[in-house]
């Protein structure tokens, strides 16, 4: 069953896995601040050994910051970091020149193991040295390097090497081969690959399954399982999340006093799945709150300030009939001035202890109603509208054929290379096939989201959208008009510059800018990329909802899982 939030404060009684307390990692009251602004406030955590734990939020809410400074790659401006080493970050880029081997990179990971090996030898010796008892100094120096050759399992690093480059598919490359000669792909394994063989104390993961095929994230999934130190992960793989972590730190804002300053995080027990769950119905509770506070807020000062013109200017002048009813009234007084002193008191325990308004949370709200169909008018079938015949790019894709109908979904699966992001090219036009052909009409209003979508440089958001709504390459003038963000963009970040976004608030713009113009033809590449965890489960709600025609390319685990329409399947 998923657990309710855990605020802060209390994490010091969450429960705290199986490992060594000594080996979980900690921070207190972390704070951060760049010169523009404060990312950080007042961050506490435990993440204990034994228990992976995955790290979420929206775009922005300073989870790569957090991970800088656990790792030691940012000073906070206050509170403290304890981690067990050594400490292993997953970087996305390798800190070797292209002219370094994949075995030099191994031997690089295996050094520790190495060392440890040698270093507890020598102590080894050392406890046997002048034929008497060994000294305290050498007994802890051997019993400490014994316990550390243990957690990183140094008489197993040879077979280590050998499994992890298997399992994340590197088992096929020559050592020799440099750097400069494989993929990007290949160059992230291989990142992964170096931590994973090198075995440090606390992993620290951003984004480890990005360029892992479903295999390579099952065998990350098992190592991570089986490490008995801390690991925290940073991820927009749902189902990795979901397979992979036993606990969820949340920093996205959540229901606090609105005296307090905003801050720290949520702690959720169970997988992803459970988390989902949770937050929502945490969501529920937050807002069912603010409005009864608020409710009553409104009754009580209204009571306080008519109960303080009562026997003031405008009363009646005193009759012999009211005298005559001055018994009843001074015991009535006693009674209303009873419960004058509640309602004060009330007001000001409620006005002292009441939460903050939940901000509004950015989530698609909805998608325009599917041209010549209604919104939620279900996935029918229609006229043809696209066939792809034995379509092929030399080099990039296969002789592929498929076709739609209207309100058919379509999904594109296959490996990395398969030619997924070729394969929706060609159909929109992007891109020229080798051989086959593409038949659609001319005038087939198409919405392409691409994998990399780039700014306009010098453009705002705002200027972005109202050129999309108008259906021209430049903004038509400002009118004051606001366009339809359907709950994608904050409407704060109308006035900035579409290259000064991260990329997950640059995909959101640029679905807002495609369903402005509602499409015909609704075609996502990798759609779920770089978008929040909950942002993207909620588009995928609103396209199951829809009553358009979809063709989708994704390796995304669990949207695949989920889908509900057909599904082609690239070099099968």
């Amino acid at each position: 069953m998923p657990s309710s939030p855990l605020n802060p404060s209390a994490l010091a009684a969450a429960p705290t896995g199986t490992g060594d307390p000594a080996l979980h990692l900690r921070a207190d009251g972390i704070s951060f601040s760049f010169p523009d602004r404060r990312v950080l406030t007042d961050v506490s955590l435990v993440v204990p050994a034994g228990r992976p734990t995955g790290l979420l939020g929206e775009n922005g809410s300073g989870k790569s910051t957090l991970l800088r400074v656990l790792s030691g790659d940012l000073a906070p401006d206050g509170g403290a970091v304890s981690a067990p080493g050594p400490l292993g970050v997953l970087h996305q880029e390798l800190p070797f020149g292209s002219e370094a081997t994949l075995a030099a990179v191994v031997a690089d990971a295996l050094d520790r193991s190495r060392r440890l090996e040698r270093e507890l030898a020598e102590a080894g010796e050392a406890l046997g040295a002048g034929g008497g008892d060994p000294t305290p100094e050498a007994s802890r120096r051997f019993d400490e390097l014994l316990a550390e050759a243990t957690l990183a399992d140094v008489w197993n690093a040879d077979q280590r090497a050998e499994t992890v480059l298997a399992g994340l598919g590197l088992a096929g490359i020559d050592p020799l081969t440099a750097l400069g000669s494989i993929s990007g792909g290949q160059r992230e394994r291989l990142a992964l690959a170096h931590l994973l063989i090198s075995r440090p104390t606390t992993w620290l993961l951003d984004e480890p399954t990005n360029h892992l095929d479903d295999d390579g994230a099952a065998f990350l999934t098992a190592a991570i399982a089986a490490h008995p130190g801390p690991v925290l992960i940073a991820s927009h793989d749902r189902a990795f999340l979901d397979d992979a972590t036993t606990a969820q730190l949340d920093m996205d804002p959540a229901e606090s006093p609105l005296r307090t300053e905003i801050g720290g995080l949520s702690v959720y027990t169970g997988g992803f799945s459970d988390y989902l769950l949770a937050r929502f119905e945490a969501r529920d509770r937050w807002e069912h709150r603010f409005r009864t506070e608020q409710e009553e807020l409104t009754v009580l000062r209204r009571a306080v300030k008519d109960s303080e013109t009562v026997g003031h200017a405008g009363a009646a002048p005193r009759t012999e009939a009211r005298a005559s009813k001055k018994f009843y009234a001074d015991r009535n007084a006693a009674v209303v001035s009873r419960r004058l002193r509640e309602s004060r008191a009330r007001l000001a325990q409620l006005e002292e202890e009441q939460v903050r308004k939940p901000p509004a949370e950015l989530h698609l709200t909805h998608l325009p109603d599917a041209p010549g169909r209604g919104r939620g008018g279900g996935a029918g079938t229609g006229s043809v509208m696209l066939t792809a015949s034995r379509v092929a790019v030399e080099g990039r894709l296969a002789p592929t054929s498929f076709s739609l109908s209207t309100g058919d979904r379509l999904l594109v699966t296959g490996a990395n290379g398969s030619g997924k992001s070729t394969l929706l090219d060609t159909v929109t036009g992007l891109l020229d096939p080798t051989s086959g052909s593409v038949d659609r009409p001319r005038s087939l209003r198409i919405g392409h989201l691409g994998q990399d979508d780039e700014a306009v440089p010098g453009r705002t958001v705002g200027a972005h959208l109202r050129a999309a709504a108008a259906g021209t390459e430049e903004p038509p003038p400002e009118d004051g008009a606001v366009p339809e963000l359907f709950g994608l963009v904050h409407p704060r970040d109308l006035t900035r510059p579409l290259d000064l976004l991260s990329r997950g608030q640059l995909r959101r713009v640029m679905l807002a800018a495609l369903l402005l113009d509602p499409p015909e033809l609704l075609v996502l590449d990798e759609p779920t990329n770089h978008l929040a965890l909950v942002t993207a489960t909620r588009f995928e709600k609103a396209l199951e909802d829809w009553g358009g025609t979809v063709l989708i390319a994704s390796h995304d685990r669990w949207l695949r899982s989920r889908w509900q329409g057909e599904v082609l399947a690239l070099g099968t």
